[in-house]
């Protein structure tokens, strides 16, 4: 702030931007933008690590699609033979061949979500960051991203084991009654789950910009977030929302597409051409649905990761020390954030710097 506005009351000065987002508590246009410019500016470490974070499961869906098309006959032929015991050992072993990669899938997922939080935080004050440089900064972490996943997952089997055990208690027990009574509970467990899973949201952030483990970095987000629900809840609404009607937009037309190439080149149906059109259309969408919902993950991603950092501006003072790292220009290839003090303390509410106001 400075002298010079009307009748003497001080004039505005506009917080400092050198990258993505202004240096203060953000707003959520701004957040949305700096989601933007971050993978605008980093596109080989966001669209990167998003690719390899949905590569699996698009690998996975492109072969059950090339095996059910090209084998449903003779897998049809083959059960009608088999025994019950032979029919069941190959369920299970479908069963757990699946399970196995859905966990390494997100476990990866979640090493490359939190990587993802580095060249978003450096974005903030203009810094570029390569694929390599994403790996190296957040290489140290991955142990504890793995662990906080692990954690997020056994809690919600817990849950859900839980809810599943009750709803059968109920219904053996109150018969009818007890089938109304699923009705609330299944509405309070779903908005207990969504009241947590917002709460825990920025978990992934603090463990690797502040290099926390597994459980603190659980109590870190769970801190952050107070008085803030609302406003997460509805920015993550809007994000979800955004994401899945773009996905649908560009997978629709994809979509009938396929549908009516596989009617053009068979249309009685039964034929090879028809098993093999649809394998390679099978691979096709399974590829297309990979990029797209690479570039939404890098997007959601980018938006956790402002978010953080929105938080930690409006809770620790987070502005004022990048404001000085800009200033300064020091430690240009770390972590902007990282080993950070809290310049306002837990408890002493806003600063009353020159954004005071803008909090």
């Amino acid at each position: 702030m400075q002298n010079g506005g009307p009748y003497g009351q001080p004039r505005y000065i506009a917080p400092p931007k050198p990258g993505i987002v202004p240096l203060r508590p953000l707003m959520f246009g701004e957040i949305m933008d700096g989601s933007f410019q971050a993978i605008r500016r980093n596109p080989k470490a966001m669209l990167g690590a998003a690719v390899l974070a949905q590569s699996l499961t698009a690998i996975l869906a492109a072969v059950i699609t090339a095996v059910t098309a090209t084998s449903m006959g003779s897998i049809e032929a083959w059960a009608e033979s088999a025994s019950p015991a032979e029919a069941a050992s190959l369920g299970i072993g479908f069963f757990s061949a699946f399970l196995v990669v859905g966990l390494l899938t997100l476990l990866i997922s979640a090493v490359l979500q939190g990587a993802m939080v580095v060249p978003v935080a450096r974005a903030i004050l203009n810094r570029r960051t390569g694929f390599r440089q994403m790996w190296a900064l957040s290489r140290s972490r991955a142990g504890a991203l793995v662990r906080l996943a692990l954690l997020l997952v056994a809690a919600g089997i817990l849950a859900f084991g839980l809810l599943a055990a009750l709803a059968v208690a109920l219904v053996s027990s109150m018969e009818g009654t007890g089938a109304l009574l699923l009705i609330p509970l299944v509405l309070a467990f779903i908005a207990l789950f969504i009241w947590i899973a917002v709460k825990l949201m920025v978990a992934p952030a603090a463990v690797v910009i502040e290099e926390l483990g597994a459980l603190a970095g659980l109590r870190r987000s769970w801190e952050l977030t107070r008085a803030n629900w609302w406003r997460i809840l509805g920015i993550t609404l809007v994000v979800s929302i955004l994401v899945g009607v773009i996905s649908q937009v560009v997978m629709i037309p994809v979509s009938l597409l396929a549908g009516f190439l596989t009617t053009f080149t068979d249309p009685l149906g039964g034929g090879g051409d028809a098993a093999a059109t649809a394998v390679a259309l099978g691979v096709v969408t399974a590829v297309l649905g990979a990029l797209v919902g690479a570039l939404g993950y890098a997007f959601q991603t980018s938006v956790m990761a402002l978010l953080y950092m929105d938080l930690r501006m409006r809770k620790d003072g987070l502005d004022i020390s990048l404001l000085r790292l800009a200033e300064s220009g020091a430690d240009p290839d770390g972590v902007p954030g990282r080993g950070a003090d809290n310049v306002r303390g837990p408890d002493n509410g806003p600063s009353s710097g020159p954004w005071a106001h803008g909090r």
